[in-house]
């Protein structure tokens, strides 16, 4: 993927850690930077998975389907989970946006546990607890969640005209104001007449989360990540349901450690 792949001048990135809020964040990039070209009732989202139409670069190149990437028409909405300092040059070095969303860790891990149990070749038990043991180590598949959050967070204090950083949990509370935000950033801002007309709101309730899960194709439970596993609860504060006072604090205590360099909060 370093070697070869090749960001197009109006490419657009979603980057964030696993179970971060994805989905949503790529359903609301491709609706917003789509809009011109497809009515809402007709809309690519009422009949695909918001990762069938926001790839995830990494995965392509490891299953050698590489090759679809230049297939999809410009602009691109392109996905990706590997941390800041492990994207492609031509990513890094390019005038390309990024919008990272971050959520809170306990949250992510709590749904990260969640979705991988669901696998059928996850057939070993794997209690919570091994779960929270190995997150607070840092031994996840994009590493430690501290880790990726700062890489991206450093690079956009440095250039925020490059990286918007969002936050899950601000999204959830005013998902209008995070769109609007993320259409100036990616170069779409809504016109006045579209701010008058509803259409920030007609997006938002198009991406939402009860929206697509309640779509068929999002009731699929076929294929190598099957779509529902995508949609379980999407809410704020869903850890406290599986750990205990002991657990969230010790999670929060490395999370202040981590981050203690930084004036980066959740």
């Amino acid at each position: 993927m370093h070697e070869v792949f090749q960001s197009q001048p109006s490419d657009v990135f979603v980057a964030s850690f696993m179970k971060s809020g994805t989905t949503w964040l790529k359903a609301l990039a491709f609706a917003v930077m789509h809009r011109d070209k497809y009515t809402l009732s007709s809309h690519p989202l009422l009949k695909l998975n918001p990762h069938d139409c926001v790839p995830i670069i990494e995965h392509h190149y490891a299953t050698r389907d590489e090759q679809y990437l230049e297939t999809l028409p410009s602009p691109r909405v392109l996905g990706t989970h590997v941390s800041y300092s492990m994207l492609p040059d031509s990513i890094k070095a390019s005038t390309n946006k990024i919008v990272y969303i971050c959520r809170e860790p306990k949250d992510v891990l709590v749904s990260l546990w969640h979705m991988v149990t669901k696998f059928e070749w996850f057939n070993k038990p794997f209690p919570f607890a091994k779960a929270f043991e190995l997150f607070c180590e840092g031994r996840m598949p994009y590493g430690p969640v501290w880790d990726h959050v700062l890489e991206y967070y450093t690079k956009s204090i440095h250039n925020p005209e490059k990286i918007m950083i969002l936050k899950y949990e601000e999204m959830s509370k005013d998902p209008i104001d995070s769109v609007v935000r993320m259409a100036n950033f990616i170069g779409c801002p809504f016109s006045e007449d579209e701010i008058k007309n509803g259409v920030v709101e007609k997006i938002v309730e198009l991406c939402s989360f009860n929206k697509l899960k309640d779509l068929d194709v999002n009731k699929n439970g076929a294929g190598n990540v099957p779509n529902n596993y995508f949609f379980r609860k999407a809410v704020v504060g869903d850890w406290q349901n599986y750990m205990t006072p002991e657990m969230a604090h010790k999670l929060d205590e490395i999370t202040k450690e981590k981050l203690s360099d930084s004036t980066f909060t959740y």
